[in-house]
């Protein structure tokens, strides 16, 4: 029996009955491990497994409450997974605890039966280096993820072979699944947190809004599924919408969410906001009070679209950038929430037949680390806030008090707070934002609160002159303990907050134009403090023996406040505090999670200065850090007393006094020499191959695949034609390139009539014979609105048709099949190929099909997998490849285009070597320099891994940032471009090879897999 949030709602009237229950439900068998409940003055926490518990307000994980703090972060994005450490350990040094992972069905499931978890499918590296890094894992397994993805993630053999509904109840679509589901289950039950691993929770499904008549049902058989196997963590849901789905009943899950998206997904115009959403409490109070509050999906950037008026990333990056975070984020916290996770932290790249076809290769997302993996502005922001949170466990159990001025008043209308309060230590939480959240004024308030002086006495505070930029969140804190020590308030933000060896240190750090204060007892005598300015600031003695210290606008740099043997208080402005980092100290001894914050580990240190700090540790009297550097920095050091020497990256580091008179040191990091030699080749000695044989004279397609299917599951059937189904999925060719060949007789004819689909921004080109006629965009001007089919005639031209059989072949690129929405759940199911052919006199004979060799069934490359390849001649020759000879092809640089200066496909293969330093992370790039406008795609190739398409005449993209792993940074290294013209006219396509960053650091053991055909 499952134990649920729903059986508990009355807990006060049943509170009787619940412990009878309780002590039945001890004599049971634990190894069903069904229920965990803990019987408290509080009301029962709410678990599957003691390890993971909740209540109303917030997670417990091995029974320490936890503000469960994440990123998103798909594996599949980042196809070399000896580098997923490297994105695990930029977010733990962000100060968050976790990440959100989607796994694709359609990777892992490729065809009906096959179940793969090798190479970058493989989930074992990801909890491996969860566990390493010390960040807990939400496994979003779908079988739909969305997440732009083709078919939302579902495989695409489902899509074609189910006759029945998906992401319903259907008998054959429940069948379809279960090998996938089976094969998360096995992999990921022995790395849950009742066994020493990462995983805390599972998600069922994604963002339902189909029709209630089949969704409960659905979602009751996975849940059955999980909860019917080892499976012990919380089963949990992302609601796309204010639904109240999966609450109640059938098909509820054990911890409900909600994904919001407050600023939607048009990047154009970043500097326009919508305001924040104020009911985000309300709504939690309605549906699921006795939950903790989640967001399992909170807006982290944006993707983009196709089309020359696509913004790119970076105004993405701006719409959501740190001033959405300062106000968004910090709305969420408002509304109680305990449970965030930022959709994106990293996107990376989505690659080969990755995407739906709403999107490009790029899922950069505007996201806090970007798509190469350098950090952004972004994660400074959040750096500062996650290290807040995660030194401030009295935040993670609070009650909502009020929105508005019940128990506070603010002296202008023009602010508005939410008033928080833990209800054990009375520690109180203002957020405070702008009353119209889209607001650039500038705001200056009294702030009146109460702060506690025990748990019963609380005594009224007046706080003057707290000031709100445009669009800044501020948090006013009172009661607030950090070690032994206690703040009556503060306007000032506090970074950091915690003891370090036997000392309360606390960072507080505010905006250079504006004025803060905080009032608190002062412990231990003064040593000398080491400030930039000491006439901006001021310290004043106040009641009870508190003091008021004083910030005035205009201090800059990082100051010593007071020094003591008992307490160090630091101040710094904005920038400088984002130059900090507080590494968790890892646990020593037998602790299962050494590396986890508050679980294994309270020990912390303060770096100031590098451009990342990975991880540290103490030996002795040795601190050890690692991380990464850009440039020469000044650094300071915040330590335990006993630390007397630092290594960064191994080398000793000379220190100098200071920040404080004990336990601080200052120095400068310095890039190693190294990193000046690293240097990047040009792309030239390219071979060029001719890869559309398939238009010449007495080509033999006998071994394509007859076209001749007159039933199919896809529910959008062909517009016209005579029957037969000329869907490329219906063959086993649902990903990238495919052509079609239709045969015909006769004379007479002048043109025939085709309706291609290949999704959103797609293109087809079309041949009579050898003879080019057209190409259908799916751009109707070629260069604004797009379309997902088209509908054409082709005229023949004069000469073209010969005597005896002809042929019209159709190279046709499919961009990726559609995800699925409310209204029909088997939108997946997507006619990508002809939907209608048909001549102006007589009929077609034999149509033929080809896409990748083998097609899903019998793909060859399993290494890459089922998405990295398409049709092409090319491609199914291998001239992609790694070692494919081609001594004997002809030299053509690639900037002069096609021989024949008209419409066609080529390959344009060169190698380059790299001789990049170890322990050097080099961010590389393939940048195509040319300005939009020509009608070509091309198709990157790196070693093997298609890593992206440009469309020269529709964009936005032009840069396919490429990661070590896949690049050999220490050989010879394989790019091949197919290069397709769609037009009579050349193009002139330039590709350069372009070092956009470099680190001395980065993460060892990067592993390279890049096969050849074997």
């Amino acid at each position: 029996m499952l134990l649920t949030h729903n059986n508990l709602t009355t807990w006060p009237l049943q509170a009787h009955l619940l412990r009878v229950f309780a002590l039945f439900v001890a004599l049971l068998s634990v190894a069903s491990k069904t229920l965990a409940v803990v019987l408290t003055d509080d009301p029962p926490l709410l678990a599957r497994t003691a390890d993971v518990q909740f209540d109303n307000f917030s997670l417990i994980l091995n029974g320490q409450r936890v503000f469960l703090h994440s990123g998103e972060f798909h594996t599949f994005r980042l196809p070399v997974p000896s580098l997923w450490s490297d994105i695990l350990e930029k977010v733990k040094a962000a100060g968050l605890n976790a990440v959100s992972v989607y796994t694709h069905m359609g990777l892992i499931n490729p065809s009906r039966g096959v179940v793969d978890f090798e190479s970058f499918r493989a989930l074992q590296p990801l909890f491996d280096a969860a566990k390493a890094a010390g960040i807990w894992i939400v496994l979003r397994p779908g079988p739909y993820i969305n997440a732009e993805t083709t078919a939302g993630g579902i495989a695409h053999w489902a899509t074609t072979e189910i006759a029945g509904t998906l992401r319903t109840n259907a008998t054959d679509w429940r069948a379809a699944w279960k090998d996938y589901i089976q094969g998360i289950i096995s992999q990921t039950a022995p790395n849950q947190i009742n066994q020493g691993g990462p995983v805390i929770a599972v998600q069922v499904d994604n963002e339902y809004s189909q029709s209630p008549a089949t969704h409960a049902v659905y979602f009751q058989q996975l849940e059955d599924v999980y909860r019917n196997s080892t499976i012990v963590v919380p089963l949990t849901y992302n609601d796309p919408g204010e639904g109240k789905n999966f609450i109640n009943g059938t098909g509820a899950v054990d911890l409900y969410g909600l994904d919001s998206y407050p600023q939607g997904f048009d990047c154009s115009h970043p500097e326009t906001w919508n305001p924040v959403t104020t009911n985000y409490h309300t709504y939690h109070q309605q549906v699921n009070p006795s939950q903790a509050w989640y967001f399992p999906e909170f807006q982290g950037g944006s993707f983009d679209a196709w089309g020359p008026g696509a913004p790119g990333y970076a105004p993405c990056a701006q719409l959501t950038g740190p001033n959405f975070q300062s106000v968004f984020n910090r709305q969420l916290w408002a509304s109680n929430a305990k449970l965030i996770s930022y959709y994106m932290i990293y996107g990376g790249t989505s690659w080969g037949a990755i995407p739906f076809h709403g999107v490009y290769s790029s899922y950069d997302y505007g996201a806090s680390i970007s798509e190469s993996r350098a950090l952004t502005t972004k994660f400074n922001e959040l750096k500062l806030q996650g290290i807040f949170l995660r030194s401030s466990p009295e935040f993670y159990k609070t009650n909502f008090i009020s929105d508005g001025s019940s128990g506070f008043t603010t002296s202008n209308p023009a602010a508005f707070g939410t008033f928080l309060q833990n209800p054990d230590t009375k520690a109180a939480f203002y957020v405070l934002r702008q009353a119209n959240s889209t607001s650039t004024a500038i705001t200056t308030f009294k702030l009146n609160i109460t702060s506690p002086i025990s748990n019963t006495i609380q005594v009224p505070i007046v706080v003057p002159a707290v000031t709100l930029g445009g669009r800044e969140s501020k948090l006013v804190i009172s009661g607030y303990s950090f070690g032994a020590s206690k703040i009556d308030y503060t306007t000032a933000q506090i970074f950091f907050a915690g003891t370090i060896g036997t000392r309360d240190v606390l960072f507080l750090y505010g905006n250079t134009t504006q004025a803060h204060e905080i009032r608190l007892v002062l412990t231990g005598t003064a040593s000398t403090v080491h400030r930039t300015n000491s006439s901006l600031i001021t310290s004043t003695p106040s009641a009870g023996g508190t003091t008021i210290l004083a910030f005035q606008p205009g201090l800059t740099g990082l100051n010593t406040i007071h020094d003591s043997t008992t307490q160090l208080i630091l101040y710094s402005d904005y920038q400088t505090a984002a130059t900090f980092w507080a590494p968790v100290i890892p646990a020593t001894g037998s602790s299962t999670f050494p590396n986890y914050w508050s679980i294994g580990s309270n020990n912390t240190v303060l770096v100031g200065g590098p451009y990342l700090v990975r991880n540290a540790t103490i030996s002795g009297a040795t601190l050890a850090l690692k991380g990464d550097l850009n440039v020469t920095t000044p650094f300071a050091l915040v330590v335990p007393l006993s630390v007397k020497s630092v290594t960064w990256n191994g080398a000793s580091v000379q220190l100098t006094p200071g920040i404080t008179s004990t336990g601080g040191f200052s120095g400068t990091l310095a890039p190693r020499s190294v990193v000046k030699s690293v240097t990047i080749p040009k792309l030239t000695a390219w071979k060029f191959q001719d890869s559309l044989p398939e238009i010449s004279a007495g080509f033999d397609d006998s071994s394509w695949t007859v076209a001749n299917h007159t039933v199919t599951n896809i529910p959008l059937k062909p517009y016209y034609g005579d029957g037969r189904i000329l869907y490329g999925c219906d063959y086993g060719f649902c990903e990238n390139t495919v052509l079609w060949r239709g045969h015909f007789t006769g004379a007479g004819q002048t043109s025939v009539n085709l309706s291609i689909n290949g999704g959103e921004a797609f293109a087809a080109s079309v041949w009579l014979n050898d003879v080019f006629l057209n190409t259908s965009f799916g751009n109707s001007t070629n260069n604004a609105h797009i379309l997902e089919e088209t509908d054409d005639k082709f005229s023949f031209p004069a000469g073209a048709l010969r005597s005896g059989e002809n042929v019209i072949t159709i190279v046709q690129d499919n961009m990726g099949l559609n995800e699925t929405n409310g209204a029909n759940p088997d939108s997946s199911k997507s006619p990508r190929g002809v939907r209608g052919f048909k001549l102006d006199t007589g009929s077609f004979g034999t149509w033929k099909v080809q896409g990748k060799v083998g097609g899903y069934k019998g793909f060859l490359d399993k290494t890459r997998g089922v998405l990295n390849e398409g049709g092409l001649f090319g491609e199914r020759e291998g001239w992609h490849l790694p070692g494919f000879d081609t001594s004997s092809w002809i030299t053509r640089d690639l900037t002069t285009g096609l021989p024949s200066g008209s419409a066609g496909v080529g390959f344009f293969v060169t190698t380059f070597p790299l001789n990049i330093p170890s322990g050097v992370d080099a961010f590389i790039s393939f940048t195509f320099t040319e300005p939009l406008g020509q009608n070509y795609r091309a198709l990157l190739w790196v070693n093997g891994w298609h890593m992206g398409k440009r469309v020269g005449n529709l964009g936005p993209q032009f840069k396919f940032p490429v990661h070590q792993g896949i690049l050999d940074y220490h050989g010879t290294n394989t790019v091949a471009v197919a290069l397709w013209a769609m037009g009579r006219s050349p193009v002139t396509p330039k590709l350069e090879l372009v070092l956009d960053g470099i680190l001395d650091g980065g993460v060892a053991g990067v592993v390279t897999n890049n096969p050849g055909r074997g």
